[in-house]
């Protein structure tokens, strides 16, 4: 078998960058480890900035997104028991987030990939990438126990943190840089109505909190944990009870409590690997990078990521075969990666509690808070950040 572009991963990363070149008339094969049901099943965040949204309405997938997913115009920053409003709308000159689920993103873009008839290679073994650093790449594995190779012009690696791509490529090409957060997130899906219209990031003595929401009637709540905590150690009444005394008055007033749907502990970590093209292997999302979740970047990273990429291989198919904007791949993504990183960085470092730090630490961040809410400048800092910056032009 033989494609222009052999995308390992079929995540929403790779699920988009295969739309994003369908639309564009270039031939694309997704190639996933996993069952199909495994990949909707796995629980992720969902606020989609808007270059995220405009890559699904280029892909021809943002209908359902528009219509259920909810517009958020700012966010609520909670410490020493008051929540102060970051007004993204007027501070970013009309932007906005939406709240979706990257589980329903991945959903649309399967169903779209479906009905266009695109190949995709669900529970794919023994996958290995080969002479990615010569004209001819191949994609080898196996589907029930009988080996395939597939022939391509690329591959674009958007299989994840632990997947093949990155492993293919040699120590000796590859800089990678690592920080590792002392705590997790206790997270907890619940079909309860969320406490807020808005995201509240919460500061306290105790820790970090986050009460979210992945629509009207279902909310995502975390909790700040040590790196060592257990999620069989928190019931769904520990979970509650904790969450109430992290939250101010008329928050605690408002929540509404249930059975979790979903109950995990998921660690942090800041992570890059550079660069981010080796030959004709062009990795994409967390398989180049990962970022904390407190600035909701990571799947938005993967899509700008894509983004870059596929604009790069129209150019390439288009301009007859012109290496230019491939070359150009790896240092523009790199731009976009570290900024969010700083960010994520920034912003995980003021609202958690590090065991370090002690209530000088608390004092610290109490005061940056403070300032952050008061000033302008430094509102709409967060504002642009948050709300995600542009991808730079080719």
């Amino acid at each position: 078998m033989r494609t222009q572009v052999a995308i390992i991963g079929a995540g929403p990363a790779g699920l988009l960058l295969g739309q994003l070149l369908h639309k564009a008339g270039i031939d694309n094969v997704v190639i996933e480890r996993q069952t199909g049901d495994y990949v909707l099943g796995r629980i992720r965040a969902g606020v989609l900035e808007q270059i995220t949204m405009d890559l699904l309405a280029r892909a021809g997938v943002d209908a359902r997104a528009k219509a259920e997913g909810l517009p958020h115009d700012g966010i609520e920053l909670l410490f020493q028991g008051e929540r102060h409003r970051i007004d993204l709308h007027a501070l970013t000159g009309g932007k906005q987030v939406t709240v979706y689920g990257q589980t329903e993103v991945t959903r649309d873009l399967m169903q779209a990939r479906a009905a266009a008839g695109l190949t995709t290679v669900y529970s794919a073994g023994d996958v290995s990438l080969h002479d990615f650093d010569g004209e001819q790449p191949r994609v080898r594995y196996t589907v029930d126990g009988v080996a395939h190779e597939l022939a391509c012009d690329f591959i674009a690696g958007c299989d994840g943190y632990h997947g093949v791509s990155r492993a293919s490529v040699p120590d000796s090409a590859l800089r990678t840089y690592e920080k590792i957060y002392p705590f997790g997130w206790l997270g907890v899906l619940a079909d309860v109505p969320p406490v807020s219209h808005e995201l509240i990031y919460a500061n306290t003595a105790r820790g970090f909190a986050l009460c979210s929401m992945r629509s009207a009637t279902r909310s995502r709540y975390y909790v700040q944990v040590p790196t060592e905590e257990k999620v069989e150690n928190w019931s769904d009444d520990a979970f509650w009870n904790e969450l109430r005394t992290r939250l101010d008055p008329e928050a605690r007033e408002r929540l509404v409590t249930g059975p979790s749907l979903e109950k995990s502990i998921a660690p942090l970590r800041s992570f890059v690997a550079e660069p981010m093209r080796f030959g004709r292997l062009f990795l994409a999302g967390d398989a180049a990078h990962i970022v904390p979740p407190t600035g909701a970047k990571g799947l938005n990273l993967a899509a700008g990521d894509v983004g870059y990429l596929a604009r790069a291989m129209e150019t390439y198919y288009g301009e007859k075969k012109s290496d230019s904007a491939l070359d150009r791949y790896s240092d523009l993504c790199l731009r976009r990666v570290w900024k969010a990183e700083r960010f994520s960085w920034w912003f995980t470092s003021l609202m958690h509690r590090f065991p370090e730090t002690g209530e000088f630490g608390q004092k610290i961040q109490e005061a940056e808070l403070d300032y952050l809410v008061h000033s302008h400048a430094a509102s709409a800092s967060l504002a642009e950040n948050y709300v995600g910056l542009p991808l730079e032009e080719f």
